[in-house]
């Protein structure tokens, strides 16, 4: 009943929310009748699990159900004298408790801080009033689901109550007997039992049960094994995706360098020194396929290079810029730099425009042996003759021959982006039939306002021309380009067409500041030296007399320089590999270290500021009239 004064029931509760609006009365009689029959099997089950019962109700509860009957003489009870010296003073205490108006305590729970001076047959006596309390509370917990149902179907709330009140009389009642009982078959200790009702009975808070602090770190040993096992799962995945990732990246090495079975082309004897790095426009090796093959005009290809393992190009490069070309002669490789003629703006493809010379060893292999598909093996790019927009406003473009290749990047690239400045071409040609990209400019002309297209050409051939003929003159350039003295002009084509537009250009008073010539390979009257299979295999040679001599220290080799060679001349004929690409001084793949002597250099374009203080010079350029060493 002390229960019941403190917390409300379920009873009350669906009272005040009025239920009964909620949930049919069907439902909550065929819930009570439920709740009734599973309380009375989970009795019956507990009854039987803790031993026999030696009465089903206790005498009191009896003769308040008969009152016409004679009530049968007293039980002994936990209360009595047999409790040794503390009766008096339990007698004592719950006389007190009374007159205050506690409910009478539950006797059993104080009996037990006495268990251990109880004689045997006291100890019989205590399991036998257990029995009756557990039978007692049973009795209490039937008749309280009896009168439950009965006032579930006639909503009367006071009889639930009542009804409520008994179940929790009768589970305290069971309770303190299975409390003794499982003290009496030393199960738990009697004196904390007992203690804890106190407690429970003061309202006091139980003590929290000692933790074992048996592991690491205040962690049992079975939360740290697994915190340890959860640790070592996660150190495992992360490597396995480290080395996924590793994995990865040398798959794609392995793509973007396709290996020799894959390639139609042998590779080079050795890759040049720009490929010790890969970094996107700048010194970079490696291969591209050919896409597609543009026949220009009748000696003029266009070959369309793109990735082979698809994507974007594996480099960036400015237009204007070359690109080199290694291709197999013989048991050797000859490198040629071509101009990228395209615009760098298109990412997914480069292209490089060949004219066949009769005797050019890699524009003949490019022309009769390369087809679309074939893998090229190509370094670079590299070339200062660049034009981006942020130079100047304007730009005049002078070109001769195959020479429109690198102007041609320039104009792509500056009319793809939608530059506002003016720009200007001349081309020079031998023949209408020769002129190469002709639909093109002529598209672009008609497309873009800010372009002017002049071109002339030298003979008529078999195609009637309407417009300029013969070479480049100073008339047609004065007339084609209004205030041409205050223009930027970039020059390239053949040696003598360029001697001579600069030497026009100076007579017209353009600086020579403003003036910017490219001129590479066989621009310049040089053809591709082919070192012989026994110079390849030659020993160091003993230097003629009379003439200076050049030692290459680390191959231990030396050879005779002649005022006609250079320093790069006399180490493909010893068999020294020095890495070069354009033969012109231009791209300074061929700086060495000079180590001992003076050299002359005819073009340093290649070197960049601070190479002259470390002794470095261009193999391609460098001549000299005394003894020197160099480092290769």
């Amino acid at each position: 009943m002390a229960y019941c004064k403190k917390h409300t029931s379920y009873w009350e509760v669906s009272s005040s929310l009025n239920l009964n609006r909620w949930l049919p009365l069907a439902a909550l009689q065929r819930f009570s009748e439920l709740l009734q029959r599973a309380a009375i099997y989970l009795v019956v089950a507990t009854v039987f699990l803790s031993g026999p019962i030696q009465a089903q109700v206790s005498p009191e509860d009896h003769q308040a159900h008969h009152p016409d009957v004679a009530a049968p003489p007293p039980q002994p009870t936990l209360a009595s004298p047999v409790v040794g010296k503390s009766t008096g003073m339990m007698e004592g205490m719950g006389e007190m408790m009374r007159q205050m108006g506690v409910p009478p305590p539950k006797e059993i729970y104080p009996s037990l801080m006495t268990l251990s001076d109880l004689p045997p047959e006291k100890r019989a006596e205590v399991e036998a009033a257990a029995h009756e309390r557990m039978a007692s509370g049973t009795a209490l917990m039937t008749d309280g689901l009896t009168r439950l149902a009965d006032s579930a179907s006639s909503n009367d709330y006071e009889l639930m109550q009542q009804a409520v009140s008994l179940l929790h009389e009768g589970m305290a009642q069971f309770e303190s007997g299975l409390a003794a009982h499982q003290v009496l078959l030393g199960t738990d200790d009697p004196q904390t039992v007992a203690l804890d009702w106190f407690r429970r009975e003061m309202e006091l808070p139980l003590p929290n049960p000692p933790v074992a602090n048996t592991g690491v770190m205040g962690m049992t040993w079975f939360h740290f094994w697994i915190m340890l096992s959860s640790a070592a799962l996660i150190a495992s995945f992360f490597w396995l995706y480290i080395l996924k990732m590793r994995r990865a990246s040398q798959l794609l090495s392995s793509l973007a360098v396709p290996t020799q079975q894959s390639s139609p082309l042998p590779p080079p004897t050795r890759l040049p020194r720009s490929a010790e790095t890969s970094a996107p426009g700048r010194h970079w090796s490696g291969q591209l396929r050919v896409n597609r093959i543009f026949q220009e005009t009748g000696d003029v290809k266009t070959f369309r290079l793109v990735n082979p393992v698809g994507g974007m190009l594996p480099f960036d490069y400015l237009p204007g810029q070359f690109i080199t070309v290694t291709v197999p002669h013989g048991e050797a490789t000859v490198r040629r730099g071509y101009t990228i003629a395209s615009s760098p703006t298109q990412r997914d493809y480069i292209e490089i425009t060949v004219k066949h010379a009769p005797e050019g060893v890699v524009s003949g292999y490019l022309h009769s042996e390369i087809h679309e598909g074939s893998l090229l093996d190509l370094s670079g790019p590299a070339g200062s003759f660049v034009f981006t927009g942020r130079e100047c406003k304007c730009i005049v473009l002078i070109a001769g021959g195959v020479g429109i290749t690198p102007l041609m990047s320039v104009l792509r690239y500056l009319l793809d982006r939608s530059w506002e400045g003016d720009i200007f071409l001349v081309y020079g040609c031998r023949a209408p039939e020769d002129i190469i990209f002709r639909e093109e400019l002529e598209y672009l002309r008609r497309r873009h306002t800010n372009l002017q297209v002049v071109i002339t050409v030298s003979q008529s051939g078999a195609e009637k021309w309407a417009g300029p003929q013969g070479r480049i003159t100073k008339e047609l350039l004065a007339e084609s380009i209004p205030d041409l003295p205050s223009r930027y002009i970039h020059i390239c084509g053949p040696v003598p067409m360029m001697e001579a537009t600069k030497q026009i250009l100076s007579e017209l008073g353009i600086p020579k500041d403003r003036i910017k010539t490219e001129a590479f390979g066989p621009a310049l009257g040089k053809q591709e030296r082919l070192p012989s299979a026994d110079q390849k295999t030659a020993g160091p040679s003993s230097p003629k007399p009379g003439l200076p001599t050049v030692t290459f220290t680390d191959s231990d080799r030396a050879g005779p320089l002649p005022p006609d060679k250079v320093v790069l001349d006399v180490a493909e004929e010893l068999g020294v590999d020095i890495d070069y690409s354009c033969r012109a001084g231009i791209c300074g793949v061929c700086r060495v270290e000079l180590l001992a002597g003076e050299v002359s250099m005819d073009v340093e374009d290649g070197l960049e500021p601070g190479d002259k203080e470390k002794n470095l010079i261009l193999a391609c350029q460098a001549k000299a009239n005394c003894d020197i060493s160099v480092k290769a």
